[in-house]
């Protein structure tokens, strides 16, 4: 992408940062964000930060391309407050993209989320049936619908991305998040400091661990390409929780075990294993991931041992 003007909403956060500034290299780039998960610290100083609430009037969506990423991005918070995550991630995103619309924007590409396919040993591919089991999948759900809507009625060009498990460490754009942090990166830090990570479960559940690098790098590809519909950003690859623990362990050097909890999440809804299936985004954009998982894991730890150097 180049030579655009572009709205990144949740600029400031994990995903969006990172979007953020690898766009404003070639790109002008506004990063909008309410800052209660993101902070402006994330962001390059060629990043514009405006700090705004997507369910306010007059956002900055007079661009090219809006990128959707904010949201209310976990169980606990939906769940400790269904009636706000509904707004900020179904309204909010009505908001955004309908000013955008009316602003003369014609592309929005937004952050859907793979759990909706439930429990999987198997790749999961778009076209598989779906379902909402938490009020943030619904939310997302809905996302989607309303990007359907967007296009069929206004011929706004809608990408919806579902990302699977995205990491990056401590170093990078999430310190500050405590409890709501990716798991890869609490877990290097737990190990890094002699604490114990608590594992829920048993630590056989697996996820597809993608680097939000090769993520970030996907959302621009599908940008790129003029992407309409629903895709998914994940390695194809499972590792099993207890195997995280042990390569973070072995790359860290450290003299730690894992403890094991039931966790807030009921069986009933927990995602024991994820599996993305990218072949659709690869054969229209020729994304691969090109971090893999060992890699990403050197990278994670990289702040800890440059410190023991």
């Amino acid at each position: 992408m180049n030579g655009k003007r572009v709205l990144v909403t949740g600029g400031a956060g994990f995903i969006g940062s990172n979007l953020a500034n690898r766009l404003a290299g070639d790109n002008e780039v506004i990063a909008l964000d309410d800052c209660y998960l993101g902070t402006p610290e994330n962001i390059d100083d060629d990043v514009t930060f405006v700090e705004a609430s997507v369910l306010d009037d007059d956002l900055p969506t007079d661009v090219d391309v809006v990128f959707h990423l904010a949201a209310l991005s976990s169980y606990k918070m939906h769940e400790e407050d269904p009636a706000r995550g509904a707004r900020v991630n179904v309204e909010g995103f009505v908001n955004v993209v309908d000013q955008a619309r009316q602003d003369g924007c014609d592309q929005v590409l937004y952050a859907s989320t793979s759990s909706i396919y439930g429990n999987r040993t198997e790749p999961a591919p778009e076209s598989m049936a779906v379902e909402a089991n938490t009020g943030y999948e619904a939310s997302k759900l809905a996302r989607e619908r309303y990007a359907e809507y967007f296009h069929n009625h206004y011929d706004v060009t809608t990408c919806g991305l579902r990302f699977f498990s995205v990491y990056q460490g401590y170093g990078g754009a999430e310190g500050h998040k405590g409890e709501y942090a990716n798991l890869i990166a609490q877990f290097a830090d737990d190990i890094a400091n002699g604490r114990s990570p608590e594992i829920w479960k048993d630590g056989t559940q697996t996820r597809d661990f993608t680097h939000v690098e090769d993520v970030v790098r996907g959302v621009e590809l599908a940008a790129d390409h003029d992407c309409q519909g629903i895709y998914n950003i994940g390695t194809g690859e499972q590792h099993s929780i207890n195997h995280l623990v042990d390569r973070l362990t072995d790359i860290l050097d450290a003299d730690v075990e894992p403890t094991y909890a039931e966790g807030y999440m009921p069986d009933h809804v927990y995602l024991f294993d994820t599996l993305a299936d990218a072949s659709k985004l690869r054969e229209e954009t020729g994304w691969e991931p090109e971090i893999d998982f060992e890699e990403g894991l050197r990278r994670v730890c990289s702040q800890y041992l440059e410190d023991t150097a």
